[in-house]
Formats: structure tokens, C-alpha cells, sequence
């Protein structure tokens, strides 16, 4: 059960954490529309399409930004209440700070849990979702959008020009139409001083042009050159179809999925199934060789065996080997012949070795891939319980519980946790170091320092008395 310093610790804990999510939630969105504002703008898409777009990227930035809020709220509440001198009191009455700790604790391991179930649940299915409308938009054609002395052709067949545009009575002056020719129409050139546009519906369009000449292309007949035709019109309407830049969406469940948009159950699966791949592949080379060449080799998970020729070679001029079959010959040139037999073996294997090489380190780059994702899923939601035993004893030690120290203390923290996985993710995605360590190592750095700071501050340990000479 919770006494009232606890239960009053962690109602310091609530105005700051949601003030610093929801701030950081606007930052991130605002981040989101700026990299992406201009894939949105131009298109003539629906307002909810563009809704749906920016509700399922704010998946991701949930995951980030609850991890910063909790170390931002702990630093200004643990500041807070040692600014307060509320800490100094509890210590006084021979409490450990470390119960003052305990329960924040467990909520960050609460929040740990939820934010471990969205990442896993959750954001893959909308970064599957975002992802989908991302390549429709993409694929979208520019909305119909005419601008003064500028070639507009995103209409399949027409090219317009229009040299000034009325912005208050949406009038068109001294127009040029360019018509392509087509099975139901010929080549036109299309001239006229003035028009207006109008659009019953999405899908259709109409150019109503006044004062004009229409010079049209006739293909000659029976050996006929071709001839021109040129016409005049007081009033003429063209009708054009807009549904080719009507935006469609895509079916998301018949596209492919990646690393980002797959939850831990369904990369391992992959994993077991890229492992039993490289198995078969190892086997099928093994079968086919062993039957031609006599030379034992092994095979290791990260690399694929060497053979040595020239340590053939230096057997040459004597009896002795390390092979068994080779003692059992008559003399050095027996050897030497079947030495040199298996030689010829082996170069005519060697392409399906370098391929063989080739295929197992795709391989093997693709399960680290998928294994720094699963580690990913629990390692940056884990940094809730990680910022909470950090930021505690941080706080207490700066003795300020104003939000702009904790934003500078914070956003020197944040800055290398994020520097060290976006890293860790690099290398370990080429195999430079475990997946493992790529995206736990930070998280493990700082736990260490989190424990030495609550034990600095809740017992006589020193960590530099034990550098000290007696």
C-alpha cells in the first residue's frame, strides 16, 4: 500500500508527463509535415485520406515520445521534491529514498508493458497502413491545376497554355490547346481569347471557349498527303474525363510486408525460415562436391570455409598428411596426381562456392535485420523503466525541479540514447556488432549509471572511495 509521500511523488509525476508527451507528439507531427508536405500538397487528395495518412505515422511517434516524457516528468518531479527539501526531510525520519523510487518504478514498468504490446501490435499494422497510402499517393496524379503561362499535360492526349488567369471571375484569356491524336479524333491546334472552366463532379470537365479557331491535321487517304483544316467558333466546349486523377487507394493486405511493418511472431518466423534456407543450401553444396572432391571442409554460421592450395602444395615431396585417403598412396607422385585432380575439382566449384558465399551473407545480413527489429520492440519501450531509475537520482542531485533544467539535462540524454540505437541499428544491421548489443547496449549503459547514481544517493556508497589508496 502506497503512503502519501509516494502517492503525492506520483502526482508530481502526471502534469509534467503529459504536458512533455503531448509537446513532444505536436514536435514529431510537425517534424512528419514538414519532410512530407510536399508529397500531400498538389495532389488533390481528400481530407481524409490525408487524416488517415497522419493518424497512422502518430503510431510511431507514441512509441517514441512516452519514453521521453517519462524521463522528462521524473527528472522535474524527483528535482522538484529535492528543490522542496522534502527529500532531506524523509531522510531525516530514516526513510530510503529508494521507497520513494519503488512505485514510480512500477509505473514505468506498466508503461514499459503497454508500450512494448503497441509497438509490437499496433505500429506494425499502421505502418503497414501508412506505407500502403504512401506508395497510393505517390502513384497519384497532379490535381487539374492550370497556372498562367505554364505547359499543363497531365491530361493524357492535351496540352494547354493560357496566358493569364482572372483569380476573381475565373477567367481564361488567350488560350492554346494542343489535341494528340487518337483513334477518334486528329491532330488540333486550338486557339481562343477567352473561356472558363466547369466541373459538375470529380470526374468530369468542361472548357468552354469563346472567340476561336480550331486548325486541325487530316490524314491523307488512298496515297493523299495529309491536309489542314482550320475553322472558326464563336463559342466552343471540350469535355475532358479527370477520373485518371482521381485518387484511388490499394488494397493494404495485397501488399508485401518489411521488417517495419511486422510484428516479433511473424520475424522470427522469417528468421527460422532464412536459417533452415542457408541449412538446405549448405547441404546441397556439400552433397554436390563431396561426390567429386576429397577435401573435408566446415562450416561456420559467419563465414563460409576457405580451402588452403598452397597448404596442398607443401605436401607435394612427402608422405606424411593429415588426410587419411593420401597415406594410403604408393609414393609422391600418386599423390601428387590425385592432389592435383582434386585441385581441378575444386576450380570447377568455385563459382558455386562464391555463390554459395554470396547467398549465405545475404542471408545472414537479412536475419540480422530482422533480429535488431525484434530487439528494437523491446528495447526502446524498455527505456521507460530505464529513464525512471536514471532520472530519479539525477534529479535529486540537481535539486531543481523547473522544466528548464530537465529539458536540458534531457535533451542531452536523448540525444546520445537516440544517437546510440540509430548506430547500434546500423551496425549491427552489418553484422559489425550483435543485434543485442546494437539496440541494448545504451539501455544497459544506462541502467549501470542509474544504479551507482541511487546508490549515491541513497546510501554512504561512494564509487570513487573504491579508487581511493587506504
Amino acid at each position: 500500500m502506497l503512503n502519501h509521500v509516494q502517492l503525492d511523488l506520483l502526482k508530481k509525476h502526471v502534469g509534467p508527463f503529459m504536458f512533455c508527451f503531448f509537446t513532444v507528439m505536436f514536435i514529431l507531427l510537425m517534424q512528419f509535415l514538414i519532410l512530407h508536405v510536399d508529397k500531400l500538397v498538389g495532389k488533390g487528395l481528400p481530407i481524409m485520406i490525408v487524416i488517415e495518412l497522419i493518424a497512422n505515422n502518430l503510431a510511431y511517434m507514441v512509441v517514441l515520445a512516452l519514453p521521453m516524457s517519462v524521463l522528462i516528468s521524473t527528472l522535474i518531479a524527483f528535482g522538484k521534491f529535492s528543490e522542496w527539501n522534502e527529500l532531506t526531510a524523509i531522510r531525516a525520519a530514516g526513510i530510503n529514498p529508494i521507497k520513494l523510487i519503488s512505485p514510480v518504478l512500477f509505473a514505468g514498468f506498466i508503461l514499459f508493458l503497454f508500450t512494448a504490446y503497441f509497438s509490437n501490435y499496433v505500429l506494425p499494422e499502421a505502418n503497414h497502413k501508412a506505407r500502403s497510402l504512401f506508395i497510393d499517393i505517390r502513384t497519384q496524379k497532379p490535381a487539374f491545376d492550370l497556372q498562367p503561362a505554364t505547359f499543363y499535360n497531365n491530361i493524357d492526349g492535351y496540352t494547354f497554355w493560357i496566358k493569364e488567369i482572372d483569380s476573381r471571375t475565373d477567367s481564361l484569356y488567350d488560350i492554346r490547346v494542343i489535341q494528340e491524336p487518337t483513334d477518334n479524333r486528329n491532330r488540333a491546334f486550338i486557339n481562343a481569347k477567352r473561356g472558363w472552366l466547369e466541373s459538375p463532379d470529380d470526374y468530369t470537365l468542361s472548357l468552354f471557349l469563346i472567340d476561336g479557331s480550331i486548325l486541325r491535321y487530316i490524314p491523307g487517304r488512298s496515297g493523299r498527303e495529309e491536309t489542314l483544316e482550320k475553322s472558326y467558333f464563336t463559342k466552343y466546349r471540350m469535355s475532358f474525363d479527370l477520373s485518371d486523377l482521381s485518387f484511388s487507394r490499394s488494397n493494404p493486405d495485397q501488399r508485401g510486408r518489411t521488417d517495419r511493418t511486422m510484428s516479433a511472431q511473424a520475424m522470427m518466423a522469417v528468421i527460422d525460415s532464412l536459417r533452415e534456407e542457408k541449412n538446405k543450401e549448405v547441404e546441397n553444396f556439400y552433397t554436390a562436391v563431396s561426390q567429386h572432391v576429397a577435401v573435408p571442409f566446415h562450416y561456420e554460421p559467419t563465414r563460409i570455409f576457405e580451402l588452403n592450395v598452397e597448404a596442398l602444395a607443401d605436401t607435394f615431396s612427402v608422405y606424411d598428411t593429415r588426410y587419411v585417403a593420401m597415406e594410403l598412396l604408393p609414393n609422391p607422385n600418386v599423390q601428387r596426381s590425385a592432389i592435383n585432380r582434386a585441385i581441378s575439382a575444386i576450380d570447377r566449384y568455385r563459382p558455386e562456392l562464391e555463390s554459395l558465399r554470396t547467398n549465405l551473407n545475404w542471408r545472414d545480413i537479412r536475419i540480422a535485420e530482422f533480429t535488431v527489429e525484434v530487439h528494437k520492440k523491446l528495447s526502446i519501450p524498455f527505456a521507460c523503466v530505464v529513464f525512471v531509475l536514471l532520472g530519479a537520482p539525477i534529479g535529486m542531485l540537481t535539486r531543481k525541479g523547473n522544466i528548464g533544467i530537465a529539458a536540458i539535462i534531457s535533451s542531452v540524454l536523448l540525444t546520445v540514447y537516440f544517437i546510440a540505437i540509430i548506430q547500434g541499428e546500423k551496425f549491427a544491421d552489418r553484422m559489425v556488432i550483435s543485434p543485442f548489443m546494437g539496440m541494448w547496449g545504451i539501455n544497459i549503459l544506462y541502467m549501470i549509471i542509474g544504479l551507482i547514481l541511487i546508490l549515491h544517493v541513497s546510501t554512504s556508497i561512494r564509487i570513487t572511495n573504491l579508487f581511493r589508496r587506504k
